[in-house]
């Protein structure tokens, strides 16, 4: 009994306490003795690499939105799936009367009519950020900010801020932040940790976890620029392209209209009245007074 003891102990040692989480890094691999570069994947890890990088050239036309999450199931993230579509359909503009049809999409997005939610692999996901041209990989890894753990890329189709507006609020109401622990409840997990079993020798009851999902934004990729946080909300602020072009239209025609203004006046006659008037005023002012006269 010892010896088959003895020969099963090496093998549970071996078993991993826990899963391992990693930061997306964007800095150069070290050069290996042995090893080739640039790096080239293989299987799984290639087609990984490929996905990725289609999905990151797309940000020219399609908003990234990066974002850590921890503690989901399948289910609760399906549901999120589900709450950012119903939120972009809503927030959908309506086709312009003035214009002759609806605008076409452009042909990176055209097949993705709905945001993707992606889970992605940091090291795959960070070796296709350093190939990525034209994105500034230091701001990338301040958006990161060394945070480890698990992360989702949501690929929005188009770029409309009202539309990125809704997806954010519908996240912030599918997945609410968590509060933070008080002392009391941190005293209170450790003595419940530490304490003696109720029954000593006896198989305690399993208990199935309760999760309780949380969702960060870390930040954006949008037309090859990095925002974070706070840039990402002043972008979802913004009009849309249509107001934008209204009032520039309107910047560029006011001073015509105030001239048309100007000289529908004077062929109305009153420029003319106007003139008239001055010459009496200056007339009046020109007779001479009572006093005058009868010296």
């Amino acid at each position: 009994m010892q010896s088959l003891c003895s020969q099963r102990l090496p093998f549970s040692a071996t078993l991993p306490s826990g899963t391992r989480s990693y930061a997306i890094s964007v800095r150069a691999p070290k050069l290996l003795q042995g090893k080739k570069m640039p790096r080239v994947f293989k299987d799984k890890k290639a087609f990984q690499y490929n996905w990725y990088s289609r999905i990151l050239k797309t940000n020219a036309t399609s908003p990234l939105l990066i974002l850590h999450h921890d503690d989901f199931t399948a289910n609760r993230l399906k549901k999120l799936r589900g709450d950012i579509v119903t939120a972009y359909q809503k927030a959908k503009p309506k086709p312009s009367l003035s214009s002759p049809g609806p605008s076409p999409l452009p042909a990176e997005s055209a097949s993705a009519e709905f945001p993707t939610l992606t889970v992605v692999r940091t090291g795959i996901f960070g070796a296709a950020l350093r190939d990525i041209p034209d994105v500034n990989l230091a701001e990338v890894e301040k958006m990161i900010n060394g945070q480890a753990g698990k992360f989702a890329v949501l690929s929005i189709p188009t770029f409309n801020p009202p539309q990125l507006g809704a997806v954010l609020r519908a996240m912030d109401r599918s997945v609410p932040p968590k509060p933070s622990k008080t002392a009391e409840e941190i005293k209170q997990e450790l003595e419940e940790k530490n304490a003696d079993p109720a029954q000593p020798g006896r198989r305690m009851k399993r208990v199935r976890q309760v999760r309780i999902p949380e969702l960060k934004l870390m930040g954006a990729i949008i037309e090859n620029r990095v925002f974070l946080p706070s840039g990402v909300q002043e972008v979802s602020k913004l009009p849309t392209l249509d107001t934008l072009r209204a009032q520039v239209i309107g910047l560029l025609s006011a001073p015509a209209a105030q001239l048309t203004a100007v000289l529908g006046q004077a062929s109305g006659g009153s420029l003319a009245r106007t003139l008239e008037g001055l010459k009496k005023g200056l007339e009046d002012a020109e007779k001479p007074t009572d006093s005058n006269a009868s010296s």
